[in-house]
C-alpha cells in the first residue's frame, strides 16, 4: 500500500521522519512505551499491512499491544524508514483522561493554583491536545473513573489496552501538540483522584456552549476506554 502513495506526498512526509524518531526515542528514555502508528498521507493513515481497513490514525503493528516498548533503541529502529506516528500506549507509565476542551481549559486552569501541593497530590501534569480539540490529561495510571464520571458521556479513560497519539503526530486537520509538556512537569503525572476531582467540578460548573462530538472522526481507530 505504501507504494500506491504519490511520490510528492511520500517526500513531504519523509521530511518529518528523523524530528519524530527523536521525540519517539525520547519518550522511551523516559520510560513510556512507544509504538508506530500508521503513516499520514495526504488524508488518511498507511500502515502497510495488506488488507487493513483502517484510514485513520492507528498503530503499524498488529500485535502493537506486545511489540509496544520503551527501549530507545528498538524505537528508533521503527523510524529508519518511515515518518510514523507516534502513539503511547496507556495503562503502563500513565493512564489518559481524554476530554472535550471546556472541561479540559477549566481543569488546567483550576490546577495552576493547586500546583504547588504535596507530590502525592498533585493535580497538574502533561496535557495533550488534538487538533479537534480533545484534550488529554495524562495521569497516574490505575486509578478506575469516579462514580460521577463512570458514566459521563464525555470523559474517557484510556487504561490497558489503548494508546492515544503522541506530539508531534500529525492528523488530518493538523498536529498533536502539548499544553502543558513533560518537560514543564519535570516529567511527573498528575493525581488521578485530583484531576478526576477537577472534572467532576467542571461538569457541574461549566456546560459546553455546542454539543461536542463524543468520538470524532479524526481518531475512529481501535482504542478502548476504561
Amino acid at each position: 500500500m505504501w507504494e500506491k502513495v504519490r511520490p510528492r506526498s511520500v517526500r513531504f512526509a519523509q521530511l518529518d521522519r528523523v524530528r519524530l524518531r527523536r521525540i519517539a526515542v525520547r519518550y522511551a528514555a523516559h520510560g513510556w512505551q512507544v509504538t508506530p502508528g500508521a503513516c499520514l498521507a495526504r488524508h488518511r493513515f498507511v500502515c502497510g499491512r495488506a488488507g487493513c481497513p483502517t484510514t485513520g490514525c492507528h498503530p503499524a503493528l498488529e500485535q502493537w499491544e506486545q511489540s509496544a516498548t520503551a527501549d530507545p533503541a528498538r524505537v528508533a529502529t521503527w523510524w529508519r524508514l518511515r515518518p510514523h506516528s507516534i502513539l503511547l500506549a496507556t495503562g503502563r507509565a500513565f493512564d489518559v483522561l481524554e476530554v472535550p476542551t471546556y472541561l479540559g481549559r477549566y481543569a488546567l486552569e483550576q490546577a495552576r493554583p493547586r500546583l504547588f501541593g504535596s507530590v502525592s497530590g498533585q493535580v497538574r501534569g502533561p496535557v495533550a491536545v488534538t487538533p479537534g480539540g480533545r484534550w488529554m490529561l495524562l495521569v497516574r495510571p490505575g486509578e478506575p473513573l469516579r462514580p460521577e464520571l463512570e458514566h459521563s458521556l464525555y470523559v474517557v479513560r484510556h487504561g490497558g489496552g489503548s494508546w492515544i497519539p503522541a506530539p508531534p503526530t500529525r492528523l488530518p486537520e493538523g498536529t498533536v501538540r502539548w499544553v502543558v509538556s513533560p518537560e514543564e512537569t519535570r516529567w511527573r503525572l498528575a493525581d488521578p483522584y485530583g484531576v478526576q476531582e477537577l472534572i467532576v467540578e467542571a461538569l457541574e460548573a461549566v456546560a459546553p456552549a455546542l454539543p461536542e462530538p463524543l468520538f470524532p472522526a479524526h481518531l475512529p481507530a481501535p482504542r478502548r476506554g476504561y
